[in-house]
């Protein structure tokens, strides 16, 4: 099909030179700088080579015509050739164009540009004090926070003002619970598997390959498998508990829930919370099984040891304090998260950049309070001697 399209007249094609005196350099440019001239003319300005010029002038008193694409290619040299640390004067550029370059300069269509320099003694306190006060500000917010969904749990559950919301409740449990066995299984047993073969690789040493089963009970019951699965669920459904209630905000969702006076707390956290607080465990009973299975058949085929075998020594190991131990975090773990996800997401402003920025602040605060009570858990089970 034949192109329609008038053909731009080019009356004076675009024109560069560059000119070179030791350390200083001189950047000449003519012509017709137009859109019909920008793809050519970039491929000449990036196949410039200043070489050792820190001092350069950009002269385009000979253009002739000059429109946005042309000042842009123009602003972006420039910006280019201040991130190598070059002095640049200039565009020297007619009366008639300068307001167009000034425009597109001061709205930085182009990248700005920073030079990176040490920071000072001063500058490096100033940075401590303001992120050690963001920390200070978050926690407080957090337990304040925290205090609210406290009272508004107790009032559901002693004197609830009106029905617990019921049916939101069994849809956090399946959300949160049951749509992620298969990840959880999946995770739960490729760990057990790891832990078998490095367990079995280093007692080979001593020839005491048994233990790798002693190693497997205890290590996945009384810990990992309520790590690891507190974690999974942190990036899924903790992050999906900020992004959710985050796109209401946005959304003005809530706004409305307030303005016909519905408890955003008792609508929209406690579910999450009490929801998550249920499904956790669950989970984690499952992670220990379908880990120890992992590590059943991993031991069957690298070591030899037959089910019976297995059951025997894992029997021998491991007793309901050590199962307990284990379950007895994960409700802490999903409060925690469901708190977090919740508290971030009610923080979520008016912008979906606002939402994806306090999504992934909501994931890593929630894994470093998981990994903090883990430690917790471990010194004061240790000092009770459990």
């Amino acid at each position: 099909m034949r192109n329609l399209a008038p053909a731009i007249k080019i009356a004076s094609p675009a024109a560069l030179r560059l000119e070179r005196s030791g350390r200083g350099a001189r950047l000449i440019l003519g012509g017709d700088w137009i859109v019909a001239e920008a793809a050519r003319v970039d491929k000449e300005l990036r196949a410039l080579s200043f070489g050792e010029a820190n001092e350069i002038v950009i002269d385009g008193s000979a253009v002739e015509l000059l429109d946005s694409a042309g000042a842009w290619l123009i602003l972006r040299t420039k910006r280019d050739l201040e991130a190598k640390h070059a002095t640049v004067q200039g565009p020297v550029l007619p009366e008639r164009y300068r307001t167009l370059f000034e425009k597109m300069e001061a709205e930085c269509i182009a990248p700005p540009v920073t030079h990176p320099h040490p920071l000072s003694f001063e500058e490096f306190l100033a940075r401590i004090g303001r992120g050690t006060m963001h920390v200070l500000r978050q926690g407080y917010d957090m337990t304040g926070f925290l205090g609210r969904i406290a009272v508004e749990t107790s009032e559901a559950v002693v004197a609830p003002r009106r029905e617990l919301p019921f049916p939101a409740f069994i849809q956090q449990i399946e959300e949160t619970g049951l749509t992620a066995l298969p990840i959880v299984g999946m995770l739960a047993f490729l760990l057990g598997v790891v832990l078998a073969y490095q367990g079995a690789d280093q007692l080979k040493r001593f020839d005491a390959q048994i233990y790798t089963i002693d190693f497997l009970g205890v290590g996945f019951l009384r810990e990992l498998g309520g790590l690891v699965t507190a974690i999974i669920i942190a990036g899924r459904s903790g992050s999906a508990f900020t992004a959710q209630i985050g796109t209401m905000r946005v959304n003005e969702e809530t706004d409305a829930m307030q303005t016909i006076g519905l408890n955003i707390a008792e609508i929209l956290v406690l579910p999450r919370v009490l929801g998550l607080v249920v499904a956790l465990p669950l989970l984690t009973f499952f992670a220990d099984v379908v880990g120890i299975i992992g590590g059943m058949v991993m031991t069957y085929f690298d070591l030899g040891i037959t089910i019976p075998a297995f059951m025997r020594e894992l029997e021998g190991a491991i007793t309901l304090k050590t199962l307990l131990v284990g379950l007895v975090k994960a409700p802490v773990f999903a409060f925690v998260i469901a708190m977090v996800g919740c508290f971030e997401g009610m923080r979520v402003e008016r912008n979906a950049a606002s939402v994806g920025k306090l999504t992934t602040r909501s994931v890593v605060e929630s894994i470093f309070l998981i990994i903090a009570l883990d430690a917790g858990f471990s010194v004061l089970f240790s000092v009770l001697g459990i």
